[in-house]
């Protein structure tokens, strides 16, 4: 990439992205559950850590059965947590101080207390047709074989429409029928009003299940199923990724190119993980960037998974972006190291997020080396985990409030009994106990994404794997003339690599590298080194 073509490059490529889950970041008005007041009073943390922007989870108004993905409300703030105008206040604070927002969208169901979904099942206001019904098979079982993704059938009988309608996930979050015009006409003016608000991105929740077979066919059994969940015994061939979804992804991105500077990222769930996301992502017509699952879901940490992953992105105009935790799954210090991971390994997972190629998602609490957290049966919320314990904890070990004073009440959450427990092995890395220390995780976190902000190689340069054994990774970035090599030992003992050649600049690299000479580094475990 010239550096005219850097010059011209949109703020969100290659930009590192806050994730923030509402309920669990501070909460500011007492009540034991975060909300966007209490966002705003913590900015200044945010934009310290070298962020370009944020992504505010589900805030809607909504029953909760999903917590905030059940919206009855497209265009409003549920009231746990606040107004619009501490919307509107946070997107001021936010650009004040050189913070993007993004917004999360759920287009692809409703709740079923959205007045749509009323209208739908009374067949009233021109809306009958709004959502996905079907008669029963003459037997009186659902139409097809479809299942959801938090159990059970994917139909639900509905005795005042004599019909199954249609849930991807819970019987409570009903699916909108995107083949309907009007629907999707109705899509497209939410996403208007949230652009005309002011934010500066929209995260596409589960966007290629907008459409399903018109036709309702089964879906195939899969070849080699995954015996954890009915789910996943089957090809979702006919639920999700459907052709048609392409066409409406490109409606919306023609609505926010009428925008300056707005930008769309979506969540792809699916088992093709990298062909699925260049698909949506592909051109200037599709989505702007696009996360799946396979680093947050995809297996042990080698350097095979990270090189197989960004190799297979090759598509050159496809941008890609990647995540290690988010709200729905394990923290990966956790999932990739086990219960009794360092502080050397979490350290080394910021390291290498910010490294990678592509536009980066840090979720709260990833610079803090929070470990998943240890939820009570009796304290569970998450209706997944629920149904799937004990064999599947959920993910409210992923959503627990967020630390901020060491030996303060919740951790310096929330004055009240927060909505979930505050994990006591979190109390320990808390904000105020790590700002001192130069070794934190949090400084760590900090000192990598000033090193990749001021690095044209490291936010939109090329990337170029070197041939290494497990446990070693080892990677060159370039761009406008900067070369940046990356290292970095995945495994448990010390290892010996090729060290920089002469004239380098070191950028990042743990204490305890030692340098044998000007050709050998020996990294400790889960050590790295960077360098220019």
């Amino acid at each position: 990439m010239s550096v005219s073509e850097q010059a011209e490059t949109p703020w969100w490529k290659g930009a590192v992205v806050y994730q923030i889950y509402p309920r669990s970041f501070f909460d500011a008005d007492g009540d034991g559950t975060g909300d966007l007041a209490g966002i705003t009073a913590r900015l200044d943390h945010v934009r310290d850590l070298g962020v370009d922007a944020i992504w505010v989870g589900s805030f809607f108004p909504s029953p909760m059965a999903d917590f905030g993905y059940d919206v009855s409300d497209y265009c409003g703030v549920d009231p746990v947590f606040g107004t619009m105008t501490d919307l509107e206040r946070l997107l001021c604070a936010a650009h004040a101080r050189g913070l993007r927002v993004i917004i999360d969208q759920v287009y692809s169901h409703t709740s079923e207390q959205h007045p749509w979904f009323g209208a739908s099942r009374a067949r009233e206001d021109g809306k009958s047709d709004w959502y996905v019904w079907s008669f029963a098979k003459r037997d009186g079982t659902p139409p097809n074989n479809w299942l959801s993704l938090f159990g059970g059938p994917a139909w639900t009988w509905d005795a005042s429409r004599q019909q199954y309608y249609l849930h991807n996930f819970l019987s409570e979050q009903p699916d909108l029928n995107f083949h309907h015009p009007e629907v999707r006409q109705a899509i497209l003016d939410v996403a208007g009003f949230w652009l005309d608000k002011g934010v500066d991105g929209l995260r596409l929740d589960v966007a290629n299940f907008y459409f399903c077979d018109a036709r309702l066919r089964d879906n195939p059994p899969a070849e080699n199923p995954d015996p954890a969940r009915p789910y996943h015994h089957q090809r979702h061939l006919y639920d999700r990724s459907r052709p048609e979804n392409l066409g409406f992804v490109e409606e919306l991105r023609r609505l926010t190119d009428t925008y300056e500077g707005r930008m769309t990222v979506a969540e792809i769930g699916s088992h093709s993980y990298i062909e699925r996301s260049i698909e949506y992502t592909e051109g200037e017509r599709r989505l702007h960037t696009a996360y799946n699952f396979l680093l947050l879901e995809g297996g042990p940490l080698t350097s095979a998974l990270i090189r197989g992953a960004l190799e297979a992105w090759s598509s050159p105009t496809a941008w890609p972006s990647w995540s290690f935790s988010n709200h729905d799954v394990e923290r990966a210090r956790t999932r990739w190291g086990g219960d009794d991971a360092p502080d050397e390994f979490a350290k080394m997972l910021i390291v290498l997020l910010a490294c990678l190629r592509g536009t980066i998602f840090l979720y709260q609490g990833e610079e803090l080396g929070l470990p998943q957290a240890r939820v009570p049966r009796d304290s569970l919320k998450d209706p997944e985990g629920i149904r799937f314990w004990p064999h599947g904890l959920g993910r409210d070990g992923a959503r627990t409030p967020f630390p901020w004073c060491r030996g303060a009440p919740n951790s310096g959450f929330s004055e009240a009994t927060p909505w979930l427990p505050v994990d006591p092995r979190h109390d320990a890395l808390a904000v105020d106990a790590q700002e001192c220390d130069p070794d934190s995780v949090l400084n760590m976190a900090r000192r990598a994404l000033a090193v990749r902000r001021t690095s044209a190689a490291l936010r939109l340069g090329d990337i170029v794997f070197e041939d290494t054994p497990e446990p070693i990774l080892s990677f060159r970035r370039a761009s406008c003339g900067e070369r940046v090599y990356c290292m970095f030992n995945l495994g448990h003992e010390p290892v010996q690599v090729p060290g920089p050649p002469g004239q380098s600049s070191w950028l990042l690299g743990v204490p305890d590298v030692a340098l044998y000479n000007s050709s050998k580094l020996q990294l400790a475990p889960f050590g790295f080194a960077v360098w220019r």
